[in-house]
């Protein structure tokens, strides 16, 4: 599993899931073939779920295994002890 955060990079240096990677949704087009290469599947989040929302639709459309985790502090809850 790798969590992408999408949130600006301003947004990611003021809080963020450990071991997450920061993937602005704005770059998200440009980085496809990065994005490809990360292991599946993919949890993605921001600062509420919105723009998470959005990159899971890019993502499934190009078939990429991810889902939505909402919120990064949600994210950071459920699966931050585990990373």
């Amino acid at each position: 599993m790798t969590i992408v955060d999408v949130r600006t990079r301003s947004e990611f240096s003021g809080g963020n899931v450990g071991r997450s990677i920061n993937i602005p949704l704005n770059e998200i087009q440009e980085r496809i073939e990065e994005i490809k290469k990360l292991q599946q599947p993919i949890i993605l989040c921001c600062a509420s779920g919105g723009r998470s929302e959005q990159a899971v639709h890019l993502f499934k459309s190009l078939g990429i295994n991810c889902e939505n985790g909402g919120s990064w502090l949600d994210v950071n809850y459920k699966f931050g002890s585990t990373l």
